[in-house]
């Protein structure tokens, strides 16, 4: 499969732009050791190349459902709102105060989004990217770090 060009994405996540394409193997190479079992291996991954592998599969499937594990409403609403923006989406999360950890739901297709307190112990974002064909991706990743998009 060829590398996949990242040109669709707004002008204001310029630092988004690959240093060199990933092919989709590659990708979920780099985003396989985020599963809720090679937590530790997942924690040395260099955030660029994170974000990469991100957007290459993101480009390879037609939309994403997001799953957000944080310790605050507020922690989870920012990381909702740099995946949703870096995604292309705009959530609309409507939610009155929670204390404590929070899990927010988002599901671009049908417009779902809404947070419950977690009692888990997982922290991150979950990507769960969808395809209508065999030939995309079909495949969940994370926990990714709450703050991936960030700075």
């Amino acid at each position: 499969m060829a590398p996949v060009s990242l040109d669709w994405f707004s002008p204001t996540a310029h630092y988004l732009k690959p240093m060199t394409p990933l092919t989709a193997a590659e990708a979920h190479q780099i985003l396989k050791p985020f599963d809720c079992l090679k937590r530790d291996e997942a924690q040395s991954a260099e955030k660029s190349r994170v974000r990469e592998a991100l957007l290459t599969v993101v480009q390879l499937s037609d939309y994403q459902i997001l799953g957000i594990c944080a310790d605050t409403l507020a922690e989870g609403r920012q990381a909702l709102e740099a995946y949703s923006a870096v995604l292309g989406y705009k959530p609309e999360l409507k939610q009155g105060a929670i204390a404590g950890a929070v899990y927010i739901k988002f599901n671009p297709k049908s417009g779902l989004c809404y947070a419950e307190s977690y009692t888990g112990e997982h922290r991150g974002v979950l990507v769960s990217c969808q395809s209508a064909y065999e030939s995309g991706v079909n495949e969940m990743y994370g926990h990714l770090p709450l703050d991936l998009f960030e700075g």
